[in-house]
């Protein structure tokens, strides 16, 4: 009889503890644990080197990478990106496409490099004056910003991650960039550009866990004015590089050849 009464308890519990937690009473209760717990454990504040500089990567024994996620450039208040009409074609024809070079394994120049699998990472090198950002998926290579206050050189080569030279106002690291090539996308949205591309990218550490980007594009050879674009990153910790060999783990095999049957190799141009 006792075992009875046992089971009969039991089951009781498990049907009043759902039903308490259901009733409007339970829902407040269990919103304001949450809200506690979320409360609990609000982002650091932006790290800072000793002479004051903002710290874009991990603090000393610690560890993380940056994430920008799978977005695209988002103009602000609602704005529009200007293409000129051969451009708005190329996006039209991309987005139907979708023969991104990044697949292949090309790196990824501007924007689009903060898109990438598994992040990047920033190693700041004050006694060499320079910044150097980090891949870890796609190619697994590296970009860098000058903080010597050098010029642009006149006889720049293109390249994918062209010349950089950067510097800070205030809390935010500015990025001035020329010298790219045509064989990358600028961003996940298809936005094409051509040599006579000049961005400047700006860095601001907003707290810990938390990098806003802003990128303006003077392209006028693709947008008939110039225009800004952003999105967030988000610091991922405990996460570091990794050896990743691209050609070895590419997962998106549709991306290569697109809407068509096969890729013409005979083309030099960038899709």
């Amino acid at each position: 009889m006792r075992h009875r009464w046992i089971i009969v308890f039991i089951t009781s519990i498990v049907v009043f503890v759902p039903m308490m937690l259901a009733s409007p009473q339970g829902q407040q209760e269990q919103g304001q644990r949450g809200q506690g717990q979320r409360a609990a454990a609000p982002a650091k504040p932006t790290p800072h080197w000793p002479d004051g500089r903002v710290n874009l990567g991990s603090q000393l024994g610690d560890k993380g990478l940056w994430i920008g996620g799978i977005v695209t450039l988002t103009v602000p208040n609602g704005g529009q990106i200007p293409y000129q009409p051969w451009a708005r074609a190329v996006v039209d024809y991309r987005r139907q496409n979708e023969f991104e070079p990044h697949t292949r394994c090309k790196p990824s120049g501007g924007p689009r490099q903060f898109l990438t699998p598994y992040g990047v990472e920033f190693v700041d090198m004050p006694e060499m004056k320079r910044i150097y950002i980090f891949d870890v998926g796609g190619p697994h290579t590296y970009r860098i910003i000058y903080m010597d206050g050098r010029p642009h050189p006149k006889d720049l080569v293109p390249s994918y991650y062209g010349h950089n030279v950067g510097h800070w106002e205030g809390e935010t690291l500015v990025v001035d960039s020329v010298g790219y090539n045509e064989k990358f996308w600028v961003d996940r949205g298809r936005a094409p550009h051509t040599e006579q591309l000049h961005m400047v990218e700006r860095f601001t550490r907003t707290d810990f866990n938390n990098l806003k980007y802003q990128v303006t594009i003077d392209d006028p050879g693709a947008y008939t004015a110039p225009w800004t674009g952003e999105f967030p990153i988000r610091w991922v910790a405990e996460d570091e590089m990794f050896e990743y060999i691209c050609q070895d783990n590419n997962f998106a095999p549709e991306l290569m050849i697109g809407a068509e049957k096969e890729i013409n190799r005979r083309s030099q141009i960038v899709p």
